[in-house]
């Protein structure tokens, strides 16, 4: 099971990450916060103070075409935001 499945690279993250030593993840809904931090640790070499999860539903609509009503929804995911120690940084750009 890969526990972290893309960044979040976003300008409010990427603000919490200069000021606050923030960054976000997109996670695998069953980790847990130890798996977490123990992938982060592992990816990115840096030391993990606290990690916060939310779990996001998916939303539904539903659209009135003349061919009938259509019913959809958007994908469920895990958002994890993880505090980093001071003086510790992750770069997402390096990669490229």
């Amino acid at each position: 099971m890969s526990v972290l499945i893309k960044p979040i690279i976003t300008e409010k993250m990427t603000s919490d990450s200069e000021l606050y030593n923030r960054y976000g993840f997109i996670v695998n809904p069953a980790a847990n916060k130890l798996q977490i931090k123990d992938a982060v640790e592992a990816a990115y070499g840096v030391t993990v103070k606290k990690v916060r999860t939310m779990n996001y539903g998916p939303s539904r609509k539903t659209r009135y075409t003349k061919t009938g009503v259509q019913q959809g929804k958007t994908n469920a995911f895990k958002k994890a935001i993880v505090d980093v120690q001071d003086g510790d940084v992750i770069d997402f750009y390096s990669n490229l």
